[in-house]
């Protein structure tokens, strides 16, 4: 099939041709950069969070009234041994947050040194103890868990001073990719120095935004219990129980371990609508805006994919109308249906290929925009070679019907009158 034929048609309908490439090139761009905006939220919202999900809640208590430190803190040792000896339970221990929460973990910077001008690294916290890996099911690559006799008692203006805290794989490689983290001394928030006792695998933090997600995984868990008194604390007067359930006892625990609280001390508060939530239920509500963004993404593509192959079959047909008697001379020389299919199908894999150029162009710029005013990485070559492939096969499946019916022309129409 000769190209330069095609290329005569094509002047010969510059404007038309030049809508469609301009369609092409769009939608290449803006199906590239949705897709991979897809692709991204995708697999941000299927990162495990390093805990028995299936198996885990948290229980929200606030106390009602003041009282102090020392009984808060006893009121809590008491909670969590009433929570540990229910039928079901197979560990529980209590923080200010908990993995997907969207709030209350505290943000804290890690230095290797105390001075102003070493740049910190950011890691988000949780107050533990000795039971809390076993209780987030996740599990220690090095080193060893808190001993009992490490958890410290915070009360809501202590300052936290750790003299020793389990970090995250993750965390552990920012902060010493050349050598082992067990035994390292780091500074929090400029405070004494902390020895590194032990590396957990994985863990999430309780934040899943977008704002936190280079650090979402860069966890710290203090040896500490937060008696918070609710006097202007920053916690509201709060803990957070988290409780991991043998399996198949998750619907049960859930019922008894409020109710065992509440009979246990009757001075606080557990709310009916949000104060007790699973892990599978955090993880739903943590992600729902990258699950709408994915959706209303992929709606966009398909919208943008089937405008653009309704145009390739407009003016195709359109074309094919305006051609009829051309088609019939060529007939009539001796071409074959399959020459006139060839035909419209090379033109139209010409068409696709300058919008594609052009497309590959806009959607790296886009991309470049994206990262300057969004948290979004830098867009791999191979998704726009995706999008043209895509929009390739989608070309030539939309000229495919006007083809055909080209290629049905009789040769009997080069004998008819304009």
């Amino acid at each position: 099939m000769q190209i330069r034929p095609i290329l005569a048609a094509l002047r010969r309908h510059k404007m038309a041709t030049l809508l469609i490439v301009l369609q092409i090139a769009l939608t290449l761009a803006v199906v590239s950069n949705a897709l991979f905006i897809v692709k991204t939220r995708v697999v941000h919202l299927s990162r495990p969070s390093g805990t028995d999900e299936a198996h885990l809640f948290v229980i929200n208590n606030q106390w009602i009234g003041q009282s102090d430190t020392p009984h808060i803190d006893a009121q809590m040792r008491t909670d969590l041994a009433t929570l540990r000896s229910l039928p079901g339970v197979r560990d529980a221990f209590a923080s200010q947050a908990y993995p997907l929460e969207e709030g209350g973990g505290g943000l804290v910077r890690i230095k290797h040194r105390v001075e102003r001008t070493t740049k910190a690294q950011l890691g988000l916290s949780y107050f533990a103890d000795e039971h809390a890996i076993d209780t987030f099911g996740t599990a220690l690559v090095a080193g060893r868990n808190f001993r009992a006799d490490e958890i410290g008692s915070l009360g809501p203006y202590d300052k936290v001073v750790p003299v020793v805290i389990i970090i995250t794989r993750d965390l552990a490689n920012k902060l010493f990719p050349d050598g082992a983290a067990v035994g390292q001394r780091v500074y929090l928030n400029d405070a004494s120095p902390s020895t590194i006792i032990g590396v957990v695998d994985r863990l999430q933090g309780s934040y899943a935004g977008s704002s936190t997600r280079s650090i979402d995984e860069d966890t710290v868990l203090v040896p500490a219990r937060y008696a918070s008194t609710g006097d202007g604390a920053a916690f509201a007067g709060g803990v957070v129980y988290l409780v991991r359930t043998q399996p198949g006892q998750l619907e049960a625990v859930l019922r008894s371990a409020p109710a065992a609280l509440v009979a246990q001390n009757r001075m606080r508060l557990i709310s009916p609508e949000n104060g007790v939530v699973t892990l599978a239920q955090a993880r739903t509500k943590a992600y729902a805006t990258d699950r709408g963004v994915a959706i209303m993404m992929g709606a966009v593509c398909v919208l943008l994919l089937l405008a653009t192959a309704g145009g390739i079959v407009g003016l195709s047909s359109f074309w094919v109308s305006q051609r009829r008697r051309s088609i019939g001379v060529r007939r009539a020389l001796g071409a074959t249906r399959g020459d006139i299919l060839r035909y419209f199908q090379t033109e139209n894999a010409l068409i696709v290929g300058i919008g594609v150029v052009l497309g590959v162009a806009l959607g790296i710029a886009a991309n470049l925009s994206l990262m300057t005013h969004y948290e979004l990485p830098r867009m791999p070559l191979w998704v726009l070679g995706v999008g043209a492939l895509l929009l390739w096969l989608l070309g030539q499946l939309a000229v495919f019907g006007p083809a055909r019916r080209a290629a049905a022309v009789p040769p009997v129409e080069a004998t008819r009158s304009v």
